[in-house]
């Protein structure tokens, strides 16, 4: 459908006198009448952004923009009620200690698991060892406000095509894999996310690599997260092999994060090379096989890897190379999304966000 200037100009006009827009300044063009910049209001629009993690939870104060005003975290806790109970008072204090009550529109709930996108309910979330829970609607009656739930892969991908970069750069057919204490990945067509028929698309992470390989959190042997995750990089560097009956005992024991993996690669530690090195070849072949049954235009990786992109992209580009049945798509552009950005907390505040403005698919 062709949509008018008139029509455009009325819209605008409608947008702007219910605050969901505010004028900028009038700037210079090579020709004809100077336009005016027009932005989304998002400073005085806040949201509280979780993320759900195996070893850690995080929250993040942050306004529409995805602009953190704090950020805060906290050992998981697995036990859902018990989860709730420790996110509630939270939030209430953070909403207290910055006067945001009014203003906050909502809650982002990123979790690392299958979620049924028309109910909320968390299908299956082996790392956490949830099945069938609704920790939406608890968390939306412990706080009052409207709480949004999704996948972290999908909430990743989600803040690319909201919070990311504009213009001709913009991404519509992309792949968002993210590498954390498990491994997930969002399909993007056409700017719009492929959840499949039941909510489970995406689910590389547990595509088997081995079928000797070793036992990966979901109980079955030899997945891509087995070999790739953060658990599995640390594991590889302890001289252990990652199983779900170990990987918590092993983080209390170690006390060592993928963090202090890659600070000891930087300063030549061979044993944490070897471990990020492997890991990125891992990795590479998980991304070769997105790229032979997708052939997307570009994957997008996030998470704590990407801190030692340098020193594993050589690994990842050889291992792709060598399954790519095609120039182009050994070319397939791997974009590494820095931790630092915060990628999933981005994506829990596009949860809300995005609610406001995106057509209800989309959303």
């Amino acid at each position: 459908m062709r949509v008018g200037r008139g029509m455009v100009t009325s819209l605008v006009s409608e947008l702007l006198v219910a605050g969901e827009l505010r004028d900028g300044a009038t700037v210079d063009a090579p020709r004809g009448r100077r336009p005016k910049m027009l932005y989304v209001r998002t400073h005085d629009r806040l949201v509280i952004a979780i993320d759900v993690r195996f070893s850690r939870t995080f929250l993040m104060l942050s306004d529409f923009s995805g602009s953190p005003i704090t950020i805060e975290s906290f050992e998981t806790v697995t036990d859902p009620a018990e989860l709730v109970a420790e996110l509630a008072p939270r939030i209430r204090r953070l909403l207290k200690q910055h006067r945001a009550g009014k203003d906050c529109e909502g809650i982002g709930l990123v979790v690392p698991g299958m979620i049924d996108h028309t109910t909320g309910r968390v299908l299956n979330a082996p790392q956490l060892g949830w099945r069938d829970v609704n920790i939406r609607d608890a968390l939306m009656s412990a706080t009052g406000l409207p709480v949004h739930i999704e996948n972290a892969p999908i909430a990743c991908a989600l803040a690319q095509l909201w919070l990311g970069q504009r213009g001709e750069g913009s991404p519509g057919d992309f792949v968002y894999v993210t590498v954390g204490d498990g491994v997930g990945a969002a399909i993007v067509v056409n700017g719009e996310v492929i959840r499949g028929q039941g909510d489970t698309a995406g689910e590389f992470g547990h595509v088997p690599l081995s079928f000797d390989g070793p036992r990966c959190l979901c109980g079955s042997t030899g997945c891509l997260e087995a070999y790739t995750s953060n658990l599995a990089t640390l594991s590889r560097y302890l001289g252990h092999q990652v199983s779900s009956t170990e990987t918590r005992a092993l983080l209390h024991e170690s006390g060592l994060t993928i963090d202090d993996v890659i600070a000891r690669a930087r300063t030549r530690d061979p044993r944490a090379l070897a471990a990020l090195k492997e890991t990125g070849r891992y990795l590479g072949l998980g991304i070769a096989s997105i790229v032979s049954a997708l052939n997307p235009k570009q994957i997008f990786v996030g998470g704590e890897i990407t801190g030692a992109w340098d020193l594993i992209a050589p690994a990842i580009r050889d291992a792709i190379a060598t399954r790519a049945l095609t120039e182009m798509a050994a070319a397939t552009m791997v974009i590494p999304d820095p931790a630092s950005g915060h990628p999933r907390l981005r994506g829990a505040v596009t949860l809300v966000s995005a609610r406001r403005f995106a057509a209800p698919r989309l959303a």
